[in-house]
């Protein structure tokens, strides 16, 4: 029964905010079946599919494909990606759509087959090149609809109306974003991530988990956001051991892909943090996975944090059942659990290993000074401090 007992209201209590949610989620084993009939729902006759080899080859581009054919739906399979997708992936899909009058967009896959159609979406309707959309809401006209398929439990690509796309000349990362490209729809099927890879789990499960810890305590969070990433957070820490030591289970790849879901949606609406500004010159220049270099700067960059956000910290450890939430070794002790995660998954822990870096680290550290999440991050970073979290990461 619901307790009407008067509650005492602070200011505090009840904070402002603006949350903005734009797409629709559909979520349950089995529901790539239903892609052809969402897709009526929204009208038109010609899609572009965006898709990459790897799904091909498990089976879920020609199923996704049969579902719109069934519809009524001509179905352009657009599938030459790289994993980290550059201006020169999207303008060989825009040139690949061009004549086929396109109505709707599905993105079927990881982050790069979302992200490219996105960015195929925005030079489609709004015409010049990737570069032009760097930051927000710079389209002026009308976009497609988009339909967003992961089929990994990492990027949250999918809940975002950014995407992030690498310059083909200098290789650092552009996030583009605008209201009119996040997803219609965005449709969860837990069956399709099963056939992901073991190595592929391990790097976009610490993504996801990374994703609900820098949402969780960035500087723009809000009520709303913080309870998104908590509750991913949940469902993130939990079945992640499981999915790895249990892969074909796929009620734990349920909770990993809603969980995953939820923190890009949490993304969207409080951003990220020094972590992901860190990360992505060590991609830029040393092709290092992702989710590796998140594995690896991750622990730092919670203990460097854990003075401004402890208290939520606390909150995430409690979750976790690490320690009490007032517990003012927190912070640490997420950050050990954080490792042992990434270890757990096979990930590196220390930049040790990468060769160059140490010679560069100058370069890098102000290359991630640059990045648009480390404005975000609760405790103010710079060059020198990204700096000696690079190096912390070197031990």
């Amino acid at each position: 029964m619901f307790d009407e007992t008067p509650t005492h209201f602070t200011s505090d209590s009840l904070l402002s905010f603006d949350y903005d949610p734009r797409t629709r989620v559909v979520f349950g084993a089995g529901k790539l079946s239903q892609l052809g009939s969402l897709a009526r729902e929204i009208g038109g006759s010609s899609i572009l599919l965006v898709s990459d080899p790897g799904i091909r080859q498990a089976g879920h581009e020609a199923r996704a494909r049969q579902s719109l054919q069934q519809a009524g739906f001509t179905a352009h399979v657009f599938g030459e990606l790289q994993p980290n997708p550059t201006t020169d992936d999207v303008d060989r899909g825009v040139e690949f759509a061009r004549g086929k009058s396109i109505d709707i967009l599905v993105g079927l896959g990881g982050g790069s087959s979302m992200d490219v159609a996105k960015g195929i979406n925005f030079l489609l309707t709004n015409g010049g090149k990737m570069e032009d959309y760097k930051g927000t809401g710079r389209a002026t006209q009308p976009m497609l609809p988009l339909i967003a398929i992961p089929t990994t439990a990492g990027t949250g690509s999918e809940a975002q109306s950014y995407c992030v796309i690498g310059d083909a000349r200098t290789h650092m990362k552009m996030a583009c974003g605008d209201k009119k490209a996040a997803a219609r729809i965005a449709l969860l099927d837990p069956e399709l991530s099963v056939t992901m890879p073991a190595s592929v789990t391990a790097v976009t499960g610490i993504d996801a988990i990374s994703h609900a810890v820098e949402s969780y305590v960035s500087k723009a969070r809000n009520p709303v956001s913080m309870l998104i990433a908590r509750r991913a957070w949940n469902l993130l820490c939990r079945a992640f051991p499981v999915v790895l030591r249990e892969p074909q289970n796929v009620t734990a790849r349920g909770a990993m892909l809603l969980g995953s879901h939820l923190a890009g949606a949490a993304i969207e609406n409080s951003m990220l943090g020094a972590t992901h500004a860190l990360a992505n010159p060590l991609s830029a220049h040393f092709g290092m996975i992702h989710g590796h270099a998140i594995a690896i700067m991750l622990p730092h960059v919670v203990r460097y944090n854990s003075s401004s956000v402890i208290a939520e910290y606390g909150t995430l450890a409690e979750d976790a059942k690490l320690c009490d939430r007032q517990d003012p070794e927190a912070g640490d002790l997420l950050a050990m659990f954080l490792r042992n995660l990434a270890t757990r998954a096979g990930c590196p822990s220390s930049l040790a290993g990468c060769e160059g870096v140490s010679e560069l680290i100058s370069t890098l550290a102000s290359e991630a000074a640059l990045q648009w999440t480390g404005q975000f991050n609760p405790r103010p970073v710079d060059a020198p401090s990204l700096r000696e979290l690079y190096e912390c990461a070197m031990r």
